[in-house]
């Protein structure tokens, strides 16, 4: 069973017992998430919004930090340089089941 999910404004398609990074969600790890489900696929048949009448509980694993990406900023012959950084967090989270 496949489902379509929206985290934070992201859509993921999940399975059962799948592990995954989403953009931060407010919890600690052990923490239950009940996903917003916009559809659903039972061997075939295609349940789209309201009408799948689905339950994506989740578990939250881990609070993770990203990459670093580096933003330079450089101006030719004028001795301008600017050098900043950031890390994205994330959410690792785990689906437990799909209802």
């Amino acid at each position: 069973m496949i489902s379509v999910v929206k985290v934070a404004g992201q859509q993921f398609k999940v399975e059962k017992d799948q592990t995954l990074y989403v953009p931060r969600v407010e919890g600690v790890a052990g923490d239950k998430l009940d996903l917003e489900v916009l559809l659903v696929d039972a061997n075939g048949k295609l349940s789209v919004g309201s009408a799948a009448n689905a339950k994506v509980q989740a578990e939250i694993v881990d609070q993770v930090k990203g990459d670093t990406v580096i933003a330079y900023k450089q101006k030719r012959r004028k001795g301008f340089h600017k050098k900043k950084g950031h890390r994205t967090a994330y959410t690792k989270i785990k689906v437990l089941s799909i209802a």
